[in-house]
């Protein structure tokens, strides 16, 4: 029995979150999950006033909205920051506030307090390194 409810799970759990198959190479700017709220949300007010930054998306009723934290929300602006700037001498760092990750934030699931989700329609853009 325990093992059916072990196939079960890990079944569901596959379904639930699927794997990516293609080689997903490349590097991505997150919040930092320890710096504190009022840090990174300072920080990502100023990422919205760079030009380029579409920080409209993670607005209620966008595609980014969900997960509603003030990390994912700048997680999201963030990205497309450095995804711009980043070959302009742009950084992922913004006073400590982020870092650099080598997997696709758009692919990676959240936890709330009742059930996992994942960022749905968010896309974290990525443009490759140049050589």
């Amino acid at each position: 029995m325990l093992i059916r409810i072990t196939i079960a799970l890990l079944l569901f759990i596959s379904a639930t979150f699927p794997q990516n198959s293609e080689a997903s190479i490349g590097s991505w700017c997150v919040a930092n999950p320890k710096i504190p709220d009022q840090v990174v949300q300072a920080a990502a007010v100023w990422v919205c006033q760079q030009r380029g930054v579409d920080c409209g998306r993670i607005q209620r009723g966008q595609n980014c909205f969900l997960p509603n934290t003030i990390k994912d929300h700048a997680s999201v602006v963030f990205n497309t920051y450095y995804q711009i700037y980043k070959h302009k001498g742009g950084s992922c760092d913004f006073k400590g506030a982020a870092e650099i990750t080598d997997t696709d934030p758009s692919k990676q699931p959240y936890q709330n307090p009742v059930v996992f989700l994942s960022h749905g329609s968010c896309a974290f853009e990525y443009v490759p390194d140049s050589k």
